[in-house]
């Protein structure tokens, strides 16, 4: 999704349901997850390590916002079944298996044993999955989003911390430009789905349409994610780049103190809460459509789109903060720092 390039325009996204249909969904399109990563980028501080602020690096940090979905765009069925549910988690299909989104293991493998124990014990009273309906094997999976997030911060650090090692032991400039690149591709990567926790329908099961009871009458059309990703900017002249980066707040040091009374990872905890924010917002966006906030011929269409312009800061927030956090929590790669050391030595370890 394409963005910052002086005049941006923000685009489109869809979630899939779980046990439901799972179609080639998206968050933002090019424009918007685009906006998000290169927003994200100004709001670090003058002292972040300086090769982020070269032109390459800016640029390869903005086009790689896109390429998680230029990966959905493929229908080889292993890509798909990895990737496809990647990009949201739908909260609400938690409550019939008794589970909680603030719950989660940080765990992947762990959270899909979990589901399972839980989907077998009340097998009976969920819908069933419809083979021909699932292909790529992801029907019976809320999502995968936060572990998406997550793990791309490990690689982060992990990143961070290798860079350190080969500037400050020895490594050679190849090595260093190779790290640096690393570095780059996963910031740019990773800031597609923190991009897509802030669209609020890729966390809940009505992605693209009010699904269930629905005494309040919101609509069930199946055009609504694409309006929100990027049909509704369009119609309003994209997205003014200078005034998000304007209203942008600076990135701040996500507290890596633990706390969490499972002893979960800190960082996880702050993306389950960062997401779990976004799911009141839901019931907001099918709101707005009702009374006419999304719809560009109306006058009331600006607080909707202010809305719009938020949501896009607060996962540029949230990116930033996560970015920041990465390389001023990267610790020493000590295994890589001994490997290089005894390069110098000529090849002897130290004594």
């Amino acid at each position: 999704m394409h963005i910052f390039r002086k005049i941006a325009r923000i685009a489109t996204f869809v979630v899939l349901p779980f046990a439901l249909a799972a179609t080639n969904a998206r968050a933002w399109d090019y424009e918007g997850h685009r906006a998000i990563n290169l927003t994200a980028l100004d709001s670090l501080p003058v002292d972040a390590p300086a090769f982020l602020r070269t032109a390459e690096a800016r640029e390869r940090i903005g086009f790689l916002a896109g390429e998680p979905d230029r990966w959905r765009n493929s229908y080889d069925p292993s890509i798909r079944h990895i990737n496809q549910i990647e990009h949201f988690f739908d909260i609400e299909d938690l409550d019939p298996l008794g589970m909680t989104f603030s719950g989660l293991s940080q765990f992947r493998y762990i959270f899909v044993s979990d589901l399972t124990r839980a989907r077998d014990a009340r097998a009976d009273q969920l819908p069933k999955i419809d083979p021909a309906k699932n292909k790529d094997g992801t029907r019976a999976y809320p999502g995968f989003l936060p572990w998406a997030i997550a793990e791309n911060y490990g690689k982060l650090k992990s990143g961070f911390s290798y860079l350190k090692a080969y500037e400050e032991h020895g490594g050679t400039p190849e090595e260093i430009a190779q790290a640096k690149a690393n570095i780059l591709y996963v910031m740019g990567t990773m800031g597609h789905y923190v991009g897509d926790a802030c669209q609020p329908l890729h966390v809940t099961k009505h992605f693209n349409g009010w699904v269930g009871d629905n005494p309040n009458g919101y609509t069930r059309a199946r055009t609504i994610h694409s309006w929100i990703d990027s049909g509704f900017f369009n119609k309003t002249g994209g997205i003014d780049a200078t005034m998000i980066v304007e209203r942008a707040k600076p990135a701040a040091r996500l507290s890596t103190v633990a706390s969490d009374p499972a002893g979960r990872d800190p960082i996880f905890v702050h993306v389950l809460a960062y997401m779990e924010a976004q799911l009141p917002k839901v019931e907001q966006v099918y709101v707005f459509e009702k009374e006419g906030k999304l719809n560009p011929d109306q006058p009331q269409s600006k607080e909707g789109r202010a809305f719009l312009e938020s949501q896009l800061l607060a996962g540029a927030k949230m990116l930033g903060d996560l970015w920041r956090t990465a390389y001023e929590e990267a610790g020493p790669d000590k295994f890589l720092i001994a490997q290089l050391e005894a390069r110098k030595a000529g090849g002897r370890k130290a004594e």
